[in-house]
């Protein structure tokens, strides 16, 4: 289940944020990073308020300089949630991670078009759903979930490629109770590696709701980040 958690620290977002560039991709508009000619993608599926997230953008740019073609598409259609604007139930009924997954979809065909040959994928909070629905249907070949919203044990059962779980201690969407089952069904899973981790001291949003000015917090992402980067070094 989604919370109040998920709606928490929004970001300021701008859309001219980033060393990359806005483009279309699989019929969405999409940040896009990395280098060109790569034949590894991984797309980064945002939190509910979009693709335009400076820190968001930035850990893009970082994983591109990793080497991989980076896609942060904008699954919302230019209509992020607002704190304050929008009411979250309302707003969440109409941005499902149903229609975006069926989005997601079409930009992995695009990518295979395009001759990528491996592609994993981050979801962070809502984002996560979406992740862990291209895992269930074997549509890439990694997945990271990041302070995971809207994601159950039933979900889990069905994952069909490697997928690393980065949970937050204090978290209401995910609490370190539910990663634990994750954990337990994973492991009984043949054929799928996964790595689930939980990070002490930290709330939900830690990986991409931080402030620069916060060393603690700036640290504990990067370290996420990090755990993410190495999952799509071994598996894509």
């Amino acid at each position: 289940m989604a919370s109040s958690q998920c709606c928490e620290n929004p970001p300021t977002l701008n859309s001219s944020f980033g060393q990359g560039s806005v483009e279309q991709i699989g019929g969405l508009k999409a940040y896009i990073t990395g280098p060109s000619d790569s034949n590894k993608a991984v797309l980064l599926i945002s939190d509910v308020f979009g693709f335009e997230a400076p820190n968001l953008r930035k850990l893009a740019d970082k994983v591109g300089a990793a080497g991989y073609f980076v896609v942060v598409a904008d699954f919302f259609y230019g209509d992020p949630y607002v704190l304050d604007k929008s009411q979250f139930p309302e707003w969440i009924s109409s941005h499902g991670p149903d229609k975006a997954f069926e989005s997601a979809k079409q930009i992995v065909a695009d990518l295979k078009s395009k001759g990528i040959s491996a592609i994993g994928a981050a979801g962070f909070c809502w984002g996560a759903k979406v992740v862990v629905e291209l895992a269930k249907a074997g549509e890439i070949q990694a997945a990271v979930i990041l302070h995971p919203s809207l994601t159950t044990v039933d979900d889990i059962r069905e994952v069909k490629c490697h997928i690393s779980v980065l949970g937050a201690e204090i978290d209401r969407s995910s609490p370190p109770e539910l990663l634990k089952k994750f954990e337990e069904v994973l492991s009984a899973t043949s054929g799928v590696d996964s790595f689930v981790k939980i990070f002490p001291g930290v709330a939900h949003g830690w990986t991409v709701r931080y402030s620069d000015d916060d060393e603690a917090a700036v640290k504990n992402a990067q370290e996420a980040h990090q755990d993410m980067l190495d999952w799509f070094a071994k598996y894509i």
